[in-house]
């Protein structure tokens, strides 16, 4: 029998007679929520609200205790029935591409980030997170609603809808109120609606979704990060590529906060050169080392993601990686391997070209020369800008 994903409404883990198919060979669907039955579970929740009693007091130990379960408890999935931590694991590789390392490195980040954050004062909103497929760390978001609202609905992404299944499995586990959680997955059209029937909203997502989302006033868009770093022109080669070898390659790319756009005043086909070569030996081997890299599951996903690079390469850039684009395994797995491109002609507004802060599923970058104002024009449109530490003098 088929394994469905169900959804969690009015308290309970509920089948959909609306389901979608996740990536892999398993053929693990995922129950959809309409629209219709969404509008329905929010006057629901008008109407019994008032008489449920309230969150128990210490929602951030609630969380902890949630978080510890979600990363190697034995927890009941709605559909899926009893999962551990290992089963988890298996599933994600399977439909995701995850490896372990990156599964286990993302449950460690994910638990220590309300420990980040002051508790904040609680109120009664009813607060929806929808998440993005690239990673899991995301679900950070859920915690940090989970913690203030009277409510959290979750609307997972269709590409990876597990982990955020797991956690509200592991909410429940942990006490939190049944009512209090909503786990909602939807098609993309339905994501409108979601923001209409909600109080305040945290939608991830690229450019072209946050086009297609109904302003809100309690809507925060975390869209492309774009990541850049300013090399200064007094950093040596080798210390540059040491520096910058980790924010491209860490995470296998997936992170917005990775560099996407390197800046090198001057001349940059030295520096360029060299991190492609550090780019090619990271990450050898697909599935480990201290880089690895993720499977794509879909059937030509692997070869589209890497065709969006180099379709968008003028004719004087150069890719300066020298793997293949995509490799595969006697298994079956397919991966993109990283890209680093080299922009040949600068224009005289450099954000002005397609490569500049373009977000794709595995490590790349663009390196270009520029300094001043261009550079400064790049890292203006940033969410993350990196600069070296200062270095010690002697």
């Amino acid at each position: 029998m088929t394994p469905v994903v169900h959804a969690f409404r009015r308290g309970a883990w509920q089948p959909s007679l609306d389901t979608a198919a996740l990536p892999g060979p398993a053929g693990t669907r995922l129950a959809l929520v309409p629209e219709i039955v969404a509008a329905d579970d929010r006057r629901w929740w008008d109407r019994t609200a008032p008489g449920l009693p309230p969150v128990p007091a210490g929602r951030r130990a609630l969380l902890r205790r949630a978080l510890e379960l979600f990363e190697h408890g034995v927890l009941t999935v709605g559909g899926l029935g009893r999962q551990s931590g290992e089963d988890f694991r298996a599933a994600l590789w399977e439909t995701a591409g995850l490896p372990r390392s990156l599964v286990d490195r993302w449950c460690g980040m994910l638990k220590a980030a309300p420990a980040e954050r002051p508790v904040p004062e609680a109120d009664a909103a009813v607060a929806l997170v929808a998440l993005p497929g690239n990673t899991f760390t995301c679900l950070d978001a859920v915690l940090e609603q989970a913690e203030r609202s009277a409510a959290v609905w979750i609307r997972p992404s269709r590409r990876e809808p597990l982990s955020a299944a797991r956690l509200t499995a592991a909410l429940l586990e942990a006490g939190w109120p049944p009512e209090r959680i909503v786990f909602c997955p939807t098609g993309r059209r339905e994501l409108d609606g979601l923001v209409r029937l909600t109080d305040r909203q945290v939608v991830f997502g690229g450019s072209s979704l946050a086009a297609s989302v109904r302003s809100s006033a309690g809507l925060s868009l975390r869209g492309p990060g774009r990541g850049c770093a300013l090399v200064p022109e007094d950093m040596g080669t080798a210390e540059a590529v040491e520096w910058l070898l980790p924010l491209v390659a860490a995470d296998s790319g997936r992170f917005c906060s990775n560099v996407r756009t390197v800046i090198r005043p001057g001349p940059a086909e030295p520096l360029a050169t060299a991190l492609a070569g550090a780019l090619d030996a990271a990450t050898g081997e697909p599935g480990g080392g201290d880089w690895p890299l993720t499977a794509f599951r879909d059937p030509g996903a692997a070869e589209r993601a890497a065709r969006s690079v180099t379709d968008l390469m003028g004719p004087a850039d150069r890719l300066l990686t020298r793997r293949p684009p995509v490799v595969g395994t006697a298994g079956g797995d397919r991966y993109v391997t990283p890209h680093l491109v080299l922009i040949g002609e600068p224009d005289p507004d450099p954000r002005r070209h397609p490569l500049i802060g373009h977000e794709v599923p595995f490590p790349f970058a663009a390196v270009v020369s520029a300094t001043g104002a261009a550079a400064e024009a790049i890292a203006g449109r940033s969410l993350f800008v990196y600069r070296p530490p200062a270095r010690a003098t002697a």
